[in-house]
């Protein structure tokens, strides 16, 4: 009986195994689409990208591994100069906090510019950390967060949706509201 138990299991896990195998897989399109230019895009929405802040400490503003690029968190700031600080749900209301969660986006676009020399290179926005300088008792941080999130859909369309975390923070530096991470699929 065992034996029978143990034939049938190594036949369904073979014809599993090469069933999975077997299935063809999509090879997704190499080429950037020619109706895709989120740079246009920027302009129909009234965005002009800063120059890429210089990173301050020992570190980098992007690393590219393969056709992924990882960007370094970046803060909220204000197109005349100096960030929006303070903590949500004492000194900023959510509103506040989802225009610094969307200047830190308008940041990180900058750098994926500078890094690739035109944002049409950007395949997919993968993965968004959105953290949240926050008082304990706060918990709307995605409210917050939704500021980041919703440009990178506005900028990319459905490419700009992405996988996210948004998670509050005791503190961030300089008192910064928010500080953004984004991991970005490029074109080759």
């Amino acid at each position: 009986m065992k034996s029978i138990v143990y034939t049938t299991f190594l036949f369904v896990l073979f014809v599993s195994c090469n069933t999975q195998i077997s299935r063809e897989i999509p090879q997704e399109q190499a080429e950037i689409p020619a109706d895709y230019d989120p740079e246009a895009r920027l302009t129909e929405l009234g965005i002009e990208l800063p120059e890429a802040a210089t990173p301050v400490a020992n570190y980098v503003n992007a690393v590219q591994a393969g056709n992924l690029i990882f960007l370094a968190g970046k803060g909220p700031r204000k197109p005349e100069g100096g960030n929006i600080n303070g903590k949500l749900g004492a000194d900023l209301t959510i509103d506040e906090g989802y225009e610094a969660a969307r200047l830190a986006g308008i940041a990180q676009l900058a750098v994926l510019k500078a890094e690739l020399g035109n944002l049409n290179r950007v395949k997919r926005v993968v993965k968004v950390k959105g953290m949240v300088n926050a008082v304990p008792e706060f918990t709307d941080h995605p409210k917050v967060v939704n500021g980041y999130s919703d440009l990178m859909v506005a900028v990319f369309g459905e490419r700009g949706k992405h996988a996210r975390a948004a998670v509050g923070m005791g503190s961030l530096p300089s008192n910064i509201a928010v500080e953004m991470e984004m991991v970005v699929e490029v074109f080759d």
